[in-house]
């Protein structure tokens, strides 16, 4: 199949090229704008409670209105705030208020902190209804522009947080970011390809190439998206480049290396291109299909936001595919040998034999490899077993110098840690009006809750059937102390106190986080083994054995966790945060257990081949570590640099994901595939290909000595034999 997709290429380049630029420009002409979602709560089930909360509240207090931001006032010597000061607050709020900003409904400032460190004034603002809504973000801008004025000439600075003003940070903070990845992954891609190659042209070959084919990519998932009516998380356009880029160039290299390994062999260049569709296409297929699997299983997650990324990062994935099967080889078929441009060093073998002595080491020795590889991977994955969960997604995805994190934490000054986001709790009844008895006891039973710090007087709605409670915790909504308290004395609470012939539930953001983690527990049960299992059939369909599958998706999985427990290592122990981002262990294995398997597919496929060949086991090990360990190490070391890029962008949650991310392809590249995977298949030995015959040496005629214009390219491999 991949000789004839080959030679059909090659034949028609210009034909290929010309399918592609239609297919492009028809998908961006068509598809609807990619907007993404910051709200959390977008992408859970409606059978957890604290979305029931939320379609409560939006029943029985349509025009309700929690504050969106906070203005925080204090002095700006650090002193308490005097009387001339509350004063100078109370009347810089009327002004705002009189201003009738955009968007913004009420400005009220509160009475000053009961140790006068701090006054807060409340913003009410029109509701968001619909995703890519920026009515609130903008009004955010407006009022951080009208409050310089107030502020100018007085004692005081001021600023603002809240739910709205990080939601506004964060954007900003996420253009930024993705402004910088983009610069970083593709200035790093060109320099390592000058590096390896020496020639401009193959350099910027895949940035033309990726960046052409990414504008048909978005549109395809934009598409989808709507069709599908999938919510797509903030997160997803950052991740999209370094997945195009980073998979693509190594798809490329995968194919280029070949290339200029077949044309060292003596062939022509048209000839060469076939060949290394041919010998490479299988095993990147396979790899491709190995990583779509692993995306495509995140549609059994219950979360929204995995749901939607699994299938974007999938499209991007085939996408890639096709384009490193055909639009590539049809660009490098018209160029020729002209692509390694100026350089001479593609027609001789390079004089380094570094992959080549280790090659021999390993084959000689493939037990010592395996427990050395081994043991790094086994001593960090028990260092994951300390891994904690942390939802601080308002000062993780933004610089710790942006406005509303600053502000949020001078908040802490005087008020409790929950003002910013204060968790609800509803109490309502089938019809029966709810008696006054009844709601101050209620608010009784609340207030002695531990962990809670405040709890407003109720609000009813228009028939009295429901009560709304405001309550804020003494801990940051996305704390472990405020997540155990909504999850157990809070919500315990709020429903065994409700009064006969009632119900109620708890909502708000951190609430929202609670449901999260038990989704995502779920979702690592269910995810995690049926990606294993498909993983490994495709591993089995590609090396046509019950036995390598087995040994290679355990070292995958071993590879993830000594990942997990690097970045606990680096950031929990070493920086001493108290926990990584709660995406982490999945986004990590989006990438580490997909795109390690494809180093480990890359290597096995060679191991194969060379095995066909009539080498044993260990002088198989040798030349597969020696003519892949090359192109696996180029392609790994782009690949980490990719994603260690993310770590640029200034903010804790792309760092933990750069960082982590980067350290799994190192992992996989470098340590799993280079050694574990060769040196584990020598011990076994020719049972790793059983019941099939990889081991076996093949009679197939040689490539190297067929023209392409030779009629048996077009034959199925049964009729070449």
């Amino acid at each position: 199949m991949f000789s004839r997709l080959g030679r059909f290429v090659v034949k028609q380049p210009w034909l290929v090229i010309g399918v592609w630029l239609i297919a492009i420009i028809a998908v961006v002409a068509t598809a609807p704008k990619l907007t993404a979602t910051t709200d959390q709560s977008d992408f859970l089930p409606s059978h957890y409670e604290s979305i029931q909360a939320m379609e409560l509240q939006q029943k029985a207090f349509p025009n309700s209105n929690t504050p969106a931001a906070l203005i925080v006032f204090e002095r700006t010597d650090g002193a308490p705030l005097t009387d001339s000061d509350v004063a100078t607050v109370q009347a810089a709020a009327g002004k705002l208020d009189d201003l009738h900003l955009k968007d913004v409904l009420k400005v009220q400032a509160a009475p000053a902190a009961d140790n006068r460190s701090i006054q807060i004034a409340a913003v009410a603002m029109t509701k968001v209804t619909s995703q890519g809504d920026t009515k609130q973000t903008d009004a955010v801008k407006a009022l951080r522009t009208a409050l310089k004025d107030q502020t100018n000439g007085t004692d005081l600075k001021a600023g603002v947080t809240g739910a709205a003003a990080q939601q506004l940070d964060q954007q900003e903070s996420g253009n930024n970011a993705l402004a910088i990845i983009g610069i970083a992954t593709i200035a790093l891609i060109l320099i390592l390809l000058l590096v390896i190659f020496r020639s401009p042209v193959i350099a910027f070959l895949p940035i033309i190439v990726i960046g052409v084919v990414s504008l048909g990519v978005n549109g395809l998932i934009a598409m989808v998206s709507k069709a599908f009516d999938l919510k797509v998380d903030s997160s997803v356009q950052s991740l999209l480049i370094v997945v195009l880029f980073g998979v693509g160039t190594d798809y490329i290299l995968f194919l280029m290396f070949r290339y200029r390994e077949r044309l060292r062999a003596g062939e022509d260049p048209k000839t060469a291109m076939v060949s290394a569709v041919t010998r490479v296409g299988e095993a990147i297929s396979s790899a491709a299909a190995a990583v779509i699997i692993a995306f495509g299983a995140l549609m059994l997650s219950t979360l929204g936001m995995f749901r939607s990324l699994g299938p974007a990062l999938a499209i991007a994935v085939a996408v890639a595919l096709l384009a490193g099967l055909t639009l590539v080889p049809a660009i490098v078929s018209l160029l020729g040998t002209k692509v390694f441009w100026p350089s001479k060093a593609w027609k001789q073998e390079p004089t380094g034999a570094r992959f080549a002595s280790v090659g021999a080491a390993l084959g000689k020795r493939p037990g010592v490899f395996a427990v050395a590889s081994g043991g790094v991977l086994l001593a960090l994955g028990i260092v994951a077993f300390g891994f904690n969960p942390t939802f601080d997604l308002s000062s993780s995805s933004t610089s710790d110098t942006s406005e509303s994190t600053v502000y949020s934490k001078e908040l802490l000054k005087g008020e409790p840690a929950g003002t910013t986001q204060p968790s609800q709790v509803y109490l309502r009844t089938d019809g029966a009006e709810l008696t006054a008895e009844q709601l101050t006891a209620y608010r009784q039973a609340l207030t002695g809750v531990s962990g809670v710090g405040q709890v407003s007087e109720p609000k009813l709605s228009t028939d009295k059937s429901v009560a709304e409670y405001q309550v804020t915790l003494n801990d940051t909504p996305e704390s472990d102390a405020a997540l155990a308290t909504i999850k157990g004395p809070l919500r315990d609470t709020a429903h065994s106190a409700a009064p006969p012939g009632s119900t109620a539930v708890v909502g708000g953001m951190t609430s929202v986080f609670v449901d999260f983690k038990a989704a995502m527990n779920r979702d690592y049960s269910v995810v995690f083994p049926v990606a294993a299992v498909l993983i490994m059939l495709v591993l089995g369909l590609l090396l046509r054995s019950l036995v390598a599958p087995w040994y290679l998706i355990a070292s995958v999985f071993l590879g993830f966790a000594a990942t997990l427990g690097a970045a606990v290592l680096v950031f929990q122990h070493i920086q001493g945060n108290s926990g990584l981002i709660f995406t982490l262990p999945l986004i990590m294995y989006l990438f580490v257990v997909a795109l390690g398997t494809d180093y480990n597919i890359l290597m096995v496929a060679r191991l194969r081949e060379e095995a066909r060949e009539g080498h044993d086991p260990h002088k198989a090990a040798a030349e597969a570590v020696k003519h892949t360990g090359p192109t696996i190490a180029a392609a790994g070391l782009i690949l980490a640099g990719t994603f260690a890029s993310m770590m640029l962008a200034g903010n804790t949650a792309l760092s933990q994901m750069g960082f982590a991310i980067s350290v799994g392809i190192g992992i996989a590249a470098f340590v799993m595939a280079m050694f574990f995977t060769p040196s584990v298949t020598a011990l076994i030995g020719r049972r790793a290909w059983w019941p099939g015959h990889g081991g076996d040496a093949d009679p197939a005629i040689s490539l190297e000595k067929q023209d392409w214009d030779d009629p048996r390219w077009s034959q199925p491999d049964s009729a070449r034999r």
